[in-house]
């Protein structure tokens, strides 16, 4: 067993799930991250034989996730420069803003390109939009896609009704690249360049 952040405490168990006690959680989650060995989390109350039985339970379920996590995109480590395809990224994203802003007649404040691990972009209420530069890795139309929706969150600022009106008006076939994203998005945003040795 090995002490993480916070206190909490891993361990691999057999089915390679690893399990974090944490003194914060109130209830058990279970999940299976893209390239990452399965995680549950559990309250530090919970006895070995009740993490067991969890485990136990969601075996089924565990297999099934592993064998969805079948690489599709191809993707070869070492031959992506994380710098150079956020250097691509902030090119792309802001041709893309600059043209649908004046369109949309909104103002942004500035955009950054980051990292993130689980979005591919977000408004802030201040005006400044961030995107994920894996948006370089996928087709240009789903790039474009998620620009323009961050866009429309500055006249809608929620995914009510008005606002997936407003993204149809601009991008009629936006529900392709949306799948586009739910299909190979997990693989992408765990994707990581490897720096190859000189």
């Amino acid at each position: 067993m090995a002490a993480g952040r916070g206190g909490t405490v891993a361990a691999m168990d057999e089915l390679g799930v690893e399990v974090v006690r944490s003194p914060r959680a109130k209830r058990w989650r279970l999940e299976v991250p893209w390239g990452a060995p399965a995680r549950l989390t559990v309250p530090r109350r919970l006895t070995r034989a009740e993490v067991e039985e969890v485990i136990a339970a969601h075996a089924e379920w565990i297999a099934a996730q592993r064998a969805r996590h079948v690489p599709r995109l191809g993707l070869d480590p070492t031959q992506v420069d994380e710098q150079e395809a956020r250097a691509a990224a902030r090119e792309l994203v802001c041709a893309v803003a600059d043209d649908e802003a004046q369109e949309l007649g909104v103002v942004f404040r500035q955009i950054r390109i980051g990292g993130q691990r689980t979005l591919w972009g977000s408004c802030s209420p201040r005006g400044t939009l961030s995107f994920n530069w894996r948006l370089v890795l996928t087709p240009f139309e789903v790039l474009d896609y998620v620009v323009v929706h961050e866009l429309c969150h500055l006249r809608e600022p929620n995914h009510s009704r008005r606002f997936w009106s407003l993204v149809a008006s601009r991008r009629p076939g936006y529900r392709s690249e949306r799948a586009w994203l739910r299909e190979h998005g997990a693989e992408l945003l765990a994707f990581t360049p490897r720096a190859v040795a000189a």
